[in-house]
């Protein structure tokens, strides 16, 4: 807290589709030439709100029709907004938007010559954004929640899942400032998200320049700059060391692939692609069903052929991809490193940045590069202790985790359609204490632990009803 004087700022960045997630769902199952990708969303929120212009951005079946002469949505829930944006325009107080617009930008009002803690989380179901505020620089002070060496930049590269803390000093003179967020690692459809950043003593409500213009979605050399800058706090007791080399127990390289399975296009781990089992693993280990719950047969690979070309389609390598909805296995306390390999995807000299979240755990960050996995690169002084962490196009990131949450934890690619893609594996931990866990009596059961829970009983009884409150 002594870094600043003036207050915490929250921001909350999300993507906007006119579609429902059910039809978007529903496109990308389908086969062949029939499948729909889910393309790039309408608008780009700041704290809930955004600007759409009909005419302009990304257009989906759900909203096509459009009446050029009243500049109005034919169809579609918007169908007023340009006409009250444009009655409202016409009077000059109004500034470029109307004060009591749902549309207009979110205001963060401050006092000058102050230091303010802004919070920024991304919680996009697709695009990686880029956020600046007009004249002033940003601090980076954390990252998804833990410390990290401050360093002073521009503008921050966010991607899907992650968080930062920012230091922003209002140091400038008196006015209002444009927060512009852009679109990164995607040839934008989307028009930008605006905020607007008002001093208190500013006699205009409105900044009187255009928006500065966001860096080049396709400038990747200045997004992994960004991201190589992120290390742990030095001589800070809040950021542990992750364990020693020496102390590994497993080491799990995750080929990142886009394939096709019987004509349906797929995101596959190690050549196989994720598919969710209808019973919970968690319930399925706690009453010891699993081997009727899904394939437990035996675990998911811990790596890929070597043989396997990362610079060439998956056509090109002959390697089958399947269906599966095995886990990883993990020793409780066990040292993990996990390798995040890129690769070519469905057409050759295309790779995608993909980040990658891990439930129940932070894990160290243990370096990036370009090119197959190369193990002496690995950065064990100062890692930056994360929850997501991206791979860039046709290059690896490693992570270090310790095995310390009994539970079975997703590890999937945070790009929401990636996901229902197959871009993901489970990591099961302390197979042997699942059955102890405390399980509330209200946890509701399904899939084949919904009878085994009337026949099966675990080793710890579930916990009992909480006791009425007595009556006064």
């Amino acid at each position: 807290r002594s870094d600043y004087d003036g207050g915490e700022l929250r921001m909350l960045l999300s993507d906007w589709y006119h579609e429902s997630v059910y039809a978007q769902a529903a496109g990308l199952e389908r086969k062949d030439k029939h499948f729909e990708w889910v393309g790039e969303p309408q608008t780009i929120l700041i704290n809930g709100r955004g600007q759409h212009d009909c005419m302009l951005g990304a257009v989906t079946g759900y909203h096509r029709g459009i009446d050029r002469r009243a500049r109005t949505c034919v169809r579609g829930k918007e169908a007023q907004l340009c006409r009250d944006e444009e009655r409202c325009l016409r009077r000059s107080e109004c500034g470029p938007y109307c004060p009591e617009s749902q549309c207009a930008p979110v205001v963060f009002d401050v006092e000058p010559g102050r230091t303010y803690r802004l919070r920024i989380a991304s919680t996009t179901s697709l695009s990686a954004l880029n956020v600046q505020v007009q004249g002033h620089e940003l601090t980076v002070v954390e990252a998804d929640g833990n410390p990290v060496e401050p360093f002073t930049v521009t503008d921050i590269d966010i991607y899907s899942g992650e968080s930062y803390s920012v230091l922003l000093t209002t140091n400038h003179t008196p006015g209002s400032f444009w927060v512009s967020v852009g679109v990164r690692g995607r040839r934008p459809k989307t028009l930008p998200a605006t905020a607007v950043l008002r001093y208190t003593n500013s006699r205009h409500p409105w900044p009187g320049s255009p928006p500065p213009e966001t860096p080049a979605w396709d400038d990747l050399q200045r997004s992994k700059g960004f991201t190589h800058r992120i290390k742990a706090r030095r001589n800070a007791a809040e950021a542990p060391r992750p364990p020693p080399t020496e102390q590994v127990n497993r080491t799990i390289v995750m080929l990142n692939t886009q394939t096709l399975v019987d004509g349906h296009v797929k995101w596959a781990v190690n050549n196989v692609s994720l598919t969710l089992p209808a019973t919970p693993y968690l319930g399925a280990y706690f009453y010891g069903v699993q081997g009727s719950a899904f394939d437990a047969s035996g675990e998911a690979p811990d790596g890929f052929p070597d043989g396997y070309d990362i610079d060439l389609p998956p056509a090109n390598n002959s390697y089958k991809t399947r269906l599966s909805d095995r886990v990883y296995e993990l020793p409780h306390g066990a040292v993990v490193d996990v390798v995040l390999q890129n690769a070519d995807m469905l057409r050759h000299n295309e790779s995608e940045t993909h980040p990658w979240h891990l439930h129940g755990h932070d894990f160290w960050v243990l370096g990036y590069g370009e090119g197959r996995y190369r193990s002496e690169r690995l950065n064990t002084e100062d890692p930056p202790l994360r929850n997501t962490v991206v791979v860039f196009p046709h290059g690896w990131t490693a992570i270090r985790f310790v095995a310390d949450n009994v539970g079975a934890w997703a590890f999937h690619c945070h790009i929401e359609p990636h996901l229902h893609m197959g871009m993901g594996a489970v990591f099961v931990e302390g197979v042997d204490k699942m059955r102890e866990l405390d399980v509330p009596r209200e946890a509701m059961m399904c899939g084949v632990i919904k009878t085994a829970a009337a026949v099966l009983t675990p080793s710890k009884p579930r916990s009992p009803a909480p006791a009425p409150a007595p009556v006064p």
